[in-house]
């Protein structure tokens, strides 16, 4: 099994670093009005926000970011590399149905929705069985990530009922979703076992 290659570090470090530096710098264009603890980041990419076009940009750089990783986690199961390659298109495909500044968007909800659910369970999806793999996608750690993933998406959910502060609730679980892939690629670069691929 070849070792997964150097660029695959720079897909996935860039993904959690991009995603927070664009939603900071989008923050401060949006203004005072913008309350990041209630207010989601739908609001700093709907059409008509100050921040549109950098938050628009972002999600196609953070989706390719995630079909590029899931190219090169070789050594993942395939399941898992397609779901999480699936959760990069659905992040550009939210570039299609931007939310509107105020109120709810059944295309843009459904979209984000499959994005979640993807994220969520790629790393069960890719983990392996065989007795060395590496540390990223040993089967019981790969299903604590998924699982602290799906809590936090519930977590999401609940806030975005309650109204008190989904803001916050969206930022960690984009966030973890978005630094999984990068603890992942790190473990199988480290990993000893498997030749190395030529150029790599």
């Amino acid at each position: 099994m070849r070792r997964a290659p150097w660029w695959v570090l720079l897909s996935s470090g860039g993904a959690p670093l991009l995603l927070v530096g664009a939603w900071m710098i989008a923050q401060l264009l949006q203004g005072p009005g913008y309350n990041p603890t209630v207010d989601t980041l739908s609001v700093l990419a709907s059409y008509g926000a100050r921040g549109y076009w950098l938050m628009t940009g972002i999600l196609i750089v953070l989706g390719t970011c995630y079909v590029v990783t899931a190219h090169g986690l070789r050594e993942a199961a395939p399941a898992g590399r397609i779901a999480l390659a699936g959760g990069g298109l659905s992040a550009m495909a939210l570039t299609l149905v931007p939310a509107p500044i105020s109120g709810g968007a059944m295309g843009h909800g459904t979209v984000a929705a499959v994005g979640f659910v993807l994220l969520a369970v790629w790393p069960a999806l890719a983990a392996r069985r065989r007795r060395t793999v590496p540390w990223g996608l040993r089967f019981k750690v790969a299903i604590v990530a998924s699982a602290l993933m799906c809590v936090c998406a519930l977590w999401f959910v609940f806030e975005l009922l309650s109204g008190k502060a989904p803001g916050v609730a969206e930022r960690v679980v984009t966030f973890v979703q978005a630094l999984w892939p990068l603890v992942v690629a790190v473990s199988c670069r480290l990993w000893p076992g498997g030749p190395v691929a030529t150029g790599q």
